[in-house]
Formats: C-alpha cells, structure tokens, sequence
C-alpha cells in the first residue's frame, strides 16, 4: 500500500495514464518544432524572392567552413565510426558603406575567392548570386 501512488489513482493505473501523455506532448513538440523552422524558410524563400537583385562594390573580408560531421555506432567493436561529413563554405563581404554580409556560396566558388579581392557583389536578400573580381 505505500506506492499506491505509482500503481493506481483514483481507480487509473497511474504509468499508463501518465506515459501516454508524456509521449503525445513530446510528438506534439518535435512536430511543433518542424512546422515552426519549416514556416521560417518559407517566409525566408519569399523574402528573397521580394528582394531586388543587387549588385554592389564589395571586398572580401573572410572566409570560413563549418564541418558537420555524421557518426554511428559500430556494434561489432563498439567503436564509433565516421558515416560522412558535410561541408559548408560562407563568404564575408564589405561593402563600400562598411556593412558586412556573410553568403552561403559553393565550394568551387569559395576556392577561387582570396580575402582581399576587390568587385561586383550580385545577392538577393540573403541568397548570394556572385562574385566577379576588378571594378
């Protein structure tokens, strides 16, 4: 009698009353979570498509990756080993008020830009369109 508590309340079996609802109000989170990041892109995509395309002087001021990197258990030696990784290459660029913008660019292109380099900056809001070097 002294883990009533746990086993019934009220005439209810108390882990299968309250395990359920745990479990939905976490599947009602994580979908939540989705539909917010997903209503975000769109309302960025839609942005970026309102936005003019721009071209403006711009100098290279630095250049960055970002590594992520996919892992999963080995069961055989228990050991952890590299599925694959991915990686993302951002541009940084100064434009002739002093404001500084970092795209998301392609790694060809991010391998042909130096910082340093002087041109034309085309983007649309935060999408980056191109580079090309000498004013």
């Amino acid at each position: 009698r002294g883990y009533m508590f746990f086993d019934s309340y009220n005439g209810f079996n108390f882990r299968f009353t309250l395990v359920p609802i745990l479990v939905g109000i976490g599947f009602v989170t994580v979908f939540g979570l989705i539909l917010y990041r997903v209503v975000l892109s769109a309302q960025q995509y839609k942005r970026n498509n309102d936005s003019p395309v721009l071209t403006v002087d711009a100098k290279v001021v630095a250049k960055r990756t970002d590594v992520s990197e996919y892992r999963h258990a080995n069961m055989t030696n228990n050991t952890m080993d590299t599925a694959y990784s991915t990686t993302y290459y951002y541009v940084t660029f100064e434009v002739q008020s002093g404001d500084r913008m970092e795209f998301h660019v392609q790694n060809e292109e991010y391998g042909m830009l130096a910082e340093g380099d002087l041109g034309k900056l085309t983007f649309q809001g935060t999408r980056y369109q191109g580079f090309s070097r000498g004013v």
